[in-house]
């Protein structure tokens, strides 16, 4: 038993209502169950219930047990003193307010109807990666569409506010932002660490007064990231040295430099590599002026895809490391890789900007970049496909990966509008039992 089965069980008074009593014996009518509260304080606000002939309004606290109310420590916090109902699994224990009162507690353990525990409790205990895949094609479609469009937002949302810490934390400069957290997504995971440490010492400030020259730019970042071999034989990585040895100086950057080992390439594409991840990222960098307002601004998808296509320097097109040439040309940052950078920065960061400015529109147009590009590839969108969802565009499979990910891995199917669905459902216990009549017993 957990407060969240409880708190579902109160919301939709999943228990026998009639002459319902107080565990002190007073007779009890529930007019409004509240507002289920995601924040600090008691779980359900503004709920209405008379007790006693006498109406009261205020909020509803659920627990397991009752004595779980000092457990948390409730009766020190003043905002549980316009608690009018406690709801619990078991009266364990009584609890007093502060004036000496009792609290009126409903317990609701002889009262609740058991199918929807047993429903939740196979949901709960499904061995399954979803949960509910053997019950998700009974469930209508609006009901996932819902859920589609919700754990997009949220997926949206919560990228947006790790663009928006990182806002503040550059002091509210959003080129600074944009550029350190393209920097970071240009590490496609292996090294995500290691860019976004790099573009926190070769700030935006420094790499934009070098726009339009290549080589600099290039022996910045490959300086900084500690990648520049000390000898070599070969004019390009020389040029590189000599440049770097004159920026290291003019910009004090000799204290902050990092080591070539804190970059990852196992189990790499000699495309994947890091160094033509920095050749690549240093391409884009000193083309413009303004990578946020480009980003920002594109009129057209077109125009954002044109954006984050790199060809990289004649020396990165033949080898994937310093002196290390490649047995054919290194592609230029593919549709693939562009379409994750669209995904994972551009998107998110317009998401942000919009909320910062509160228009609307420019959520709408990122939502759009989303439908522009063909849906995910991978292990989780293959799952899904198995229960026939039709998997498009990158804002289904952003959808689904957050659905999955934070849904059904953590088993919140209370939370899922699926799931939810299927716990109220009276066809869905049948649906359970007859599976395992047809396929006999465990």
């Amino acid at each position: 038993m957990n407060e969240d089965i409880l708190s579902f069980i109160w919301r939709f008074q999943y228990f026998a209502s009639n002459n319902l009593k107080t565990d002190e014996g007073l007779p009890l009518t529930i007019l409004r169950t509240g507002h289920r509260n995601g924040n600090s304080g008691p779980d359900f606000s503004e709920a209405r219930v008379v007790i006693d002939n006498v109406q009261w309004i205020g909020n509803v606290e659920i627990h397991v047990k009752s004595s779980d109310w000092s457990l948390h420590n409730h009766e020190k916090d003043a905002a549980y003193e316009t608690v009018v109902l406690h709801v619990v699994w078991e009266n364990d224990r009584p609890v007093v307010r502060r004036d000496g009162t009792l609290l009126p507690t409903l317990t609701l353990k002889d009262i609740v109807t058991t199918s929807v525990l047993e429903r939740y409790r196979h949901l709960q205990d499904e061995t399954e990666t979803i949960p509910c895949a053997a019950l998700f094609a009974q469930v209508p479609d609006i009901q996932k569409f819902n859920m589609l469009d919700r754990v997009l937002l949220e997926r949206l949302d919560k990228k947006a506010a790790q663009v928006m810490q990182l806002f503040e934390n550059n002091n509210s400069d959003w080129e600074e932002t944009a550029y350190q957290w393209l920097g970071k997504h240009f590490g496609f995971k292996q090294n995500d660490a290691a860019f976004i440490r790099l573009t926190g010492i070769v700030t935006w400030k420094i790499v934009r007064r070098h726009r339009g020259k290549l080589l600099q730019t290039e022996a910045l970042l490959f300086g900084c990231a500690g990648l520049i071999p000390k000898i070599s034989d070969q004019d390009y990585v020389n040029q590189l040295r000599i440049e770097f040895q004159f920026l290291k100086a003019k910009y004090a950057l000799k204290e902050q430099l990092m080591s070539g080992h804190e970059w990852k390439n196992l189990r790499m594409r000699p495309a994947g590599f890091p160094t033509v991840r920095l050749a690549q990222f240093a391409a884009i960098l000193s083309r413009t002026t303004s990578l946020f307002s480009e980003i920002i601004s594109a009129s057209n998808f077109a125009d954002l895809q044109a954006l984050f296509h790199a060809e990289q320097s004649e020396y990165w097109q033949a080898h994937y490391l310093f002196g290390k040439k490649s047995k054919s040309k290194v592609p230029f940052l593919g549709k693939d890789a562009s379409n994750l950078l669209i995904i994972n920065a551009a998107v998110p960061l317009l998401v942000a900007y919009a909320r910062h400015r509160q228009q609307s529109e420019l959520l709408d147009k990122a939502i759009s970049w989303l439908s522009e590009i063909n849906a995910e590839n991978n292990r989780i969108m293959r799952e899904w496909g198995t229960l026939g969802m039709k998997v498009k565009t990158a804002a289904d499979s952003q959808s689904l990966i957050e659905w999955y990910n934070n849904y059904c891995t953590f088993r919140k199917c209370l939370e899922c509008t699926v799931g939810a669905a299927l716990v109220r459902a009276p066809s869905a216990l049948n649906e359970i039992d007859a599976g395992k009549q047809e396929n006999g017993p465990d």
